[in-house]
């Protein structure tokens, strides 16, 4: 069973002109103990916003979220319980810590909160600092945010998340604020602390790179909507989806000879003009405008999610000149 399960999740905001704007769009799927999920998609897809829903900083408009096979609560009391044991990771380090503050002030507050003993208190601070590499703890844990580097900074705010013991850990673009030099080891220091705390880890990112690299699982997001979802490799390496191909076909790839994209992603690449972009694009399937395999049928109706199998045979069949 699932640690944490999202069951037709959600997320509507209201607009001034009285419309409503769907971010999360009927999406279902289930986090595992000590494996990672990676959920990728460009920016405006709606991954911040299952983070934020799953982190309870947003009501879900429609949907069931169950931490340990029960319902969670939406207010009350017993939210403080579910936040315990999900905890957030924010993209950008140094807006999520109060630069007023010292590194432990950050550290002892949750651990109060959640009611650690005094007696032990600077204890548990200056473990959890040595967890996450961040020695001499005692001298660490009287710096400011300021004060530190920015994966220093990322850090703390890894070793605040961990200060409640938490079962999930949602880490929302991690890396994406840190210098390319330090990002391997904060991913390094994220997969070991999965591993020795058996936590279930969602890692959003728009990085397909890292994505294949650092998880078991993948799933790709387009508009509110999951388009598909598989093994890191087999989603990276054989895309059954137009818009996972497109994604594909943009990542850099030092075995690619120079201006050469893939015959999936030059298709792809083929029809997005100006008017293909274009984000309103009432019923159907919500690609169609950018897809190179669209038929009249995409304009009626989404399509149905199929296997894998049966997606890369249609996608083939579409690519083939008929037989004369």
């Amino acid at each position: 069973m699932s640690v944490l399960e999202v069951k037709g999740l959600v997320v509507d905001f209201a607009q001034r002109n009285a419309s409503v704007l769907r971010a999360v769009d009927n999406v279902s799927f289930g986090l595992e103990e000590g494996e990672t999920l990676a959920l990728v998609g460009e920016s405006g897809s709606g991954k911040s916003t299952i983070i934020r829903a799953l982190a309870h900083l947003l009501r879900p408009s429609a949907g069931d979220i169950l931490l340990d096979g029960a319902r969670t609560p939406r207010r009350g009391r017993a939210v403080r319980s579910y936040r315990r044991k999900v905890q957030l990771v924010f993209q950008d380090p140094f807006a999520s810590l109060n630069p007023a503050h010292t590194v432990g002030h950050h550290l002892r507050r949750p651990l109060l909160v959640h009611g650690h003993a005094r007696a032990t208190l600077e204890e548990a601070v200056e473990g959890l600092l040595e967890q996450v590499g961040l020695v001499p703890a005692s001298e660490m844990k009287v710096r400011f945010p300021h004060e530190l580097s920015g994966g220093q900074r990322q850090r703390v705010a890894i070793a605040r998340a961990l200060a409640t013991s938490p079962a999930v850990l949602l880490a929302d673009e991690p890396v994406s604020m840190l210098d390319v030099s330090i990002r391997l080891e904060i991913l390094h220091l994220l997969d070991d602390l999965k591993r020795e705390r058996r936590l279930a880890l969602l890692y959003v990112t728009h990085d397909l790179a890292t994505a294949r690299y650092f998880s078991a699982q993948i799933m790709v997001m387009y508009r509110g909507q999951i388009v598909e979802r598989g093994p890191a490799d087999e989603v990276i390496l054989h895309p059954a989806h137009p818009y996972t191909q497109l994604l594909a076909s943009a990542a850099p790839d030092p075995a690619r000879p120079p201006g050469e994209r893939g015959e999936r992603g030059a298709k792809v690449a083929q029809r997005r003009s100006a008017e293909e972009r274009e984000l309103a694009v009432p019923g159907g399937c919500r690609f169609r405008a950018r897809c190179p395999f669209a038929m009249p049928v995409c304009e009626k109706e989404p399509p149905e999610a199929p296997s894998r199998a049966r997606a890369d045979s249609a996608l083939l069949a579409l690519r083939e000149p008929p037989v004369t």
